[in-house]
């Protein structure tokens, strides 16, 4: 009768086919997600000269999304621990293209604010729980690479948005690059069938086929063997009520600093998607479309994305997203600043490696932090308390502007939340982490769920319950 101790053949397994298609359908996700948020703001313009609605009812229309994401990070990155990842990643995909697609058909503020409302459940709650996913299943080496290069796949949606947007637009009216976004609707009978599930949601369910088939996927060199039983770190275990264990076992005063930093940084990634090409029209500067920024800003959030998830993979995450956080402090705070306008560029390219990149490497962080039971609850609670701060940001950084500062003080302003963000990072206890103790998790697996009675597992490999 062996032990077989499912953390550790995630983290010991060797990138496989199985790995690439985990990577694959998650990313896919993101992308569509992606899409569906920046779409909107491509048809902004083109939607309030139809429905004939003031900036003040478009601001509106616009957080109508954002508001949905933080509702839906939150209880939607909650209830995936309990009923099954899987099930919870369909039902996001189905609530952002039904939802977005049917923003397209609307006629009035108040109807398009309402489906815009129920997309961002969708939008918001995939986020944890693509995050958990490909953390759960990624090697422990190449496990921050592999998250952030799946989330870059946020950024290609955003330059989808904006490169096919203005094509659709002009062809189709407005209403086409909403309808587009229904699309991935039609790929959930392939994700039910392909994504795997949540293993310790399977061991809960007492789905023993399922667990030999992800095991035998993990590592191929792996043979079942009769009297094989599955089994977790006791932390790993699911539990009936994962939003406590996101206090539990010293991570109480962590889970508060995850909580400021994602606030902060996602006010840093909304101040700059909602008012960056108006600061600079306003500062006199000859930039081009607001596509031209859109992409940069979207291409530099891609090199900071993977880049970042290299270099946490190679040092230790906690100080690589301090000084990502240091660098947009420095980038936001120079845009303010007269420069030439290829160094506004690639101050641009900066500031969005800083901030969506930055962004994306800490939701790589945060998922790594926590135990897997508890995972996309810990990740949908950071991501719903960080919306408070995409929503604030356009009305905060509004009014800034209303009062016609200078515009070195509109940036410093957009700035300031870096610092805060690299302070709250560094004072995380990353010796509460999941990956730092799990030496110890591993050598104490406690009781060995029951499933393995049940096995009818053959063959010959052994592993071991250390790490």
């Amino acid at each position: 009768m062996r032990d077989i101790d499912l953390h550790k053949l995630a983290d010991d397994a060797r990138f496989n086919g199985f790995h690439r298609l985990v990577l694959f359908w998650c990313a896919l996700i993101i992308i569509f997600d992606g899409y569906d948020l920046a779409v909107a703001g491509i048809a902004l313009p083109s939607i309030m000269k139809e429905m004939g609605v003031s900036p003040t009812n478009a601001g509106f229309m616009v957080s109508s999304a954002l508001f949905g994401m933080m509702f839906g990070a939150i209880f939607l990155g909650t209830i995936a621990d309990k009923i099954g990842r899987r099930r919870a990643i369909v039902a996001c995909v189905g609530l952002f293209s039904v939802f977005t697609a049917a923003a397209g058909l609307t006629h009035d503020p108040v109807t398009f604010s309402a489906m815009r409302f129920l997309a961002g459940l969708g939008i918001g709650g995939v986020m944890p729980n693509v995050v958990a996913q490909m953390t759960e299943y990624s090697p422990r080496k190449i496990r921050s690479t592999l998250v952030t290069l799946m989330f870059s796949g946020y950024a290609v949606g955003g330059m989808l948005a904006a490169l096919l947007g203005k094509g659709l637009m002009e062809a189709y009216g407005w209403s086409s690059v909403f309808l587009a976004a229904g699309l991935p609707v039609l790929l959930i009978p392939f994700i039910l069938k392909s994504m795997p599930e949540s293993m310790p949601f399977l061991i809960k369910s007492n789905r023993l086929e399922e667990l030999k088939q992800l095991a035998s996927r993990l590592d191929p060199h792996y043979r079942p063997r009769d009297g094989d039983r599955f089994a977790l770190p006791r932390e790993d275990k699911a539990v009936s009520a994962p939003i406590g264990r996101l206090f539990q076992e010293g991570r109480g005063f962590s889970t508060v600093m995850f909580w400021i930093g994602f606030f902060m940084c996602l006010f840093m990634v909304y101040a700059l998607s909602s008012w960056l090409t108006k600061l600079m029209a306003g500062a006199g500067y000859s930039l081009g479309s607001a596509l031209t920024f859109v992409l940069v800003l979207n291409f530099g959030a891609m090199i900071g994305a993977v880049g970042g998830g290299w270099l946490a993979d190679r040092f230790h995450i906690k100080y690589v997203l301090v000084g990502m956080y240091a660098l947009a402090a420095v980038s936001i705070t120079l845009l303010g600043y007269r420069v030439p306008t290829e160094v506004l560029f690639l101050l641009v390219g900066l500031a969005g490696a800083s901030t969506i990149g930055t962004q994306i490497v800490t939701y790589a962080y945060v998922g790594q932090f926590y135990p897997m039971a508890a995972r996309a609850t810990g990740i949908g609670w950071a991501s719903g308390v960080g919306r408070s701060g995409a929503i604030l940001a356009p009305i905060v950084i509004g009014t800034l502007v209303g009062l016609a500062l200078p515009l070195q003080q509109n940036f410093m302003a957009i700035a300031i939340p870096a610092v805060i963000a690299a302070i709250a990072v560094a004072l995380i206890n990353h010796d509460r982490s999941t990956g730092a103790h799990s030496k110890d998790s591993h050598a104490g697996l406690g009781e060995p769920s029951p499933l393995g009675a049940k096995s009818a597992l053959s063959g010959a490999a052994r592993f071991d319950a250390t790490a």
